[in-house]
């Protein structure tokens, strides 16, 4: 098992990558990871936690695995790797459920398009992330080359896309690629309690939030402005009812389980 997907109590899904050597990616990984994302669609998942078992997150694809493919056949194993690895991004995506991610040591290539796809990314104070593409002749994939721009800007994407320099994990935080940097030994309790914590919350109100931050940047003001009223109009959703009652009466909302019935889906802004 490469990947391993476990659904708890209270609907996080826990996502581990278990390769070893470094998580590298390999078909087989990339393969396991949609299986992973398509688990979490179906088990209906209110947060989704992504780990990596080891010394390190994930150092990126698997290159021994790309060498030891003939020649003729590299491009289309690529394109398989990356079809199957970009699949699962896409459904994590369109989840509602925000996703939590957790890193420490080497986050290389890929590794570094997972953390940045996090809602939340957690990094352990002895990390260190590195772009890594260039420097073996590829051009980067994991949606790197979208989502690093809009956390760190396009010249700082540039920068670390070009020149493959290492960055540690106070370096990230200050340029914004991860939201938190903890000692090692507290990094699964403090993201697993994040990834809890959002669990417990609006859900349906997360998704709208999700996609319209995923669209501001490809939409105009006016646009985003309607794509936002029309997201908040569906608030008479049982989540968004629970919630200003619980507002009224002093209470804490109960957004698993909202006395309205039914659970919050807001549907599509866009």
């Amino acid at each position: 098992m490469r990947v391993t997907t476990e659904v708890d109590g209270d609907a996080v899904a826990h996502v581990e990558l278990c390769r070893g050597d470094g998580n590298a990616i390999d078909l087989a990984m990339a393969r396991g990871l949609l299986d992973a994302a398509r688990s979490c669609e179906t088990a209906r998942a209110r947060a989704v936690l992504l780990t990596g078992r080891g010394r390190s997150f994930c150092v990126g694809g698997d290159l021994r695995e790309f060498a030891a493919v003939p020649g003729n056949r590299l491009a289309g194993h690529l394109t398989d790797v990356t079809d199957a690895l970009h699949g699962a991004l896409r459904i994590l995506a369109g989840l509602d459920a925000p996703l939590v991610v957790a890193v420490q040591g080497a986050v290389a290539g890929a590794g570094l398009g997972l953390t940045a796809a996090a809602d939340l990314a957690f990094a352990a104070s002895d990390a260190g992330f590195t772009a890594a593409y260039t420097g073996i002749g590829y051009s980067p994939d994991a949606g790197v080359t979208w989502s690093l721009p809009r956390l760190v800007g396009p010249g700082r994407a540039r920068d670390l896309l070009l020149t493959n320099r290492r960055i540690t994990a106070a370096e990230a935080l200050a340029m914004g690629l991860v939201a938190r940097v903890v000692a090692p030994e507290r990094l699964a309790a403090q993201a697993a309690a994040a990834a809890r914590t959002l669990a417990h919350g609006a859900t349906g109100a997360y998704g709208v939030t999700r996609r319209l931050v995923s669209g501001a940047l490809s939409a105009s003001f006016d646009e985003h402005l309607d794509a936002e009223a029309r997201g908040l109009a569906a608030a008479v959703s049982a989540e968004g009812r629970e919630g200003v009652s619980a507002f009224v009466a002093k209470r804490r909302p109960d957004f698993v389980h909202p006395p309205f019935g039914g659970h919050g889906d807001h549907g599509d802004p866009s």
